[in-house]
C-alpha cells in the first residue's frame, strides 16, 4: 500500500530483457547514505507501479526490480530507457501519516496527455483515457497519475483533468510531461469496490 506522495525522483540506469519481462536497474538519489536501505523483497512504487526489489546493496543508491509481461502491457515502464526519470515511493509503514490517498500500486491503464497550459503558478493537464475507466472517477475525487496522488478537476466520458502545484511540478516526472506522453493511472480502490458491489444488484 502506498500514499501517492512521491519520495524521490529516480532514474533508469539499465534495462535488460528477461524472457518476456524486463530487469530494470534504478537509482534513488541519496538512498545509499540515508541509513535506511532497501531490503530484498521490499515493495517500491515505480511510476505508481508496485514492484519488488530483487537486488540492493547497503550504501548504494542503485537497486534492481523486475517487470513481468502484464506490468509491461498495462504500464509505461516498457518504454522507459536509461536516463529516463521515474517517481519512487516506498510502501506505507503501519502507523505512518497518510497524506495522499490509498494507492495499491496496481496500475489500471495508461492515459495520454492531451493538453497542458499554465494557470498562474499552477499547470492544468488534461488526459485522454479508455472510457471504461472514467465511471470510477468523479470531480474532486482522487486518482494516481504516475504514482502521484492528485485531485480530479473535471471528468469527461473519455478523459479527465488535474491541476498541479509548483511543488508537484518540481519534484515529480509530471513537470516534464508533454502532449502525447503516456502516464500510468490507478483509479480509487474504494470506487472499484463500490462499482463491483452495485454490479451485483
Amino acid at each position: 500500500m502506498f500514499t501517492g506522495l512521491v519520495e524521490a525522483l529516480g532514474r533508469v540506469e539499465q534495462v535488460c530483457d528477461e524472457n518476456s519481462g524486463k530487469r530494470i536497474t534504478l537509482t534513488w538519489p541519496g538512498l545509499g547514505g540515508s541509513g535506511d536501505p532497501l531490503a530484498l523483497g521490499e515493495s517500491v512504487a515505480v511510476n505508481g507501479c508496485c514492484l519488488t526489489v530483487v537486488e540492493a546493496e547497503p550504501g548504494s543508491d542503485a537497486f534492481v526490480v523486475q517487470a513481468g509481461p502484464e506490468t509491461l502491457l498495462r504500464t509505461n515502464l516498457g518504454a522507459k530507457k536509461p536516463g529516463d526519470p521515474v517517481n519512487l515511493e516506498r510502501s506505507l509503514r503501519a502507523g505512518a501519516r497518510l497524506g495522499g490517498h490509498f494507492v495499491q500500486g496496481h496500475v489500471d491503464a495508461t492515459a495520454t496527455l492531451r493538453e497542458r497550459r499554465p494557470d498562474g503558478e499552477w499547470e492544468f493537464l488534461a488526459f485522454n483515457v479508455d472510457p471504461a475507466w472514467t465511471p470510477l472517477m468523479v470531480p474532486k475525487g482522487s486518482i494516481a497519475v504516475d504514482g502521484v496522488s492528485l485531485t480530479l478537476v473535471d471528468v469527461t466520458p473519455d478523459g479527465f483533468s488535474v491541476m498541479l502545484i509548483p511543488h508537484t511540478l518540481a519534484v515529480t516526472t509530471l513537470g516534464a510531461l508533454r502532449p502525447g506522453d503516456r502516464v500510468n493511472i490507478e483509479a480509487d480502490v474504494l470506487a472499484k469496490h463500490v462499482q463491483k458491489l452495485l454490479s451485483r444488484g
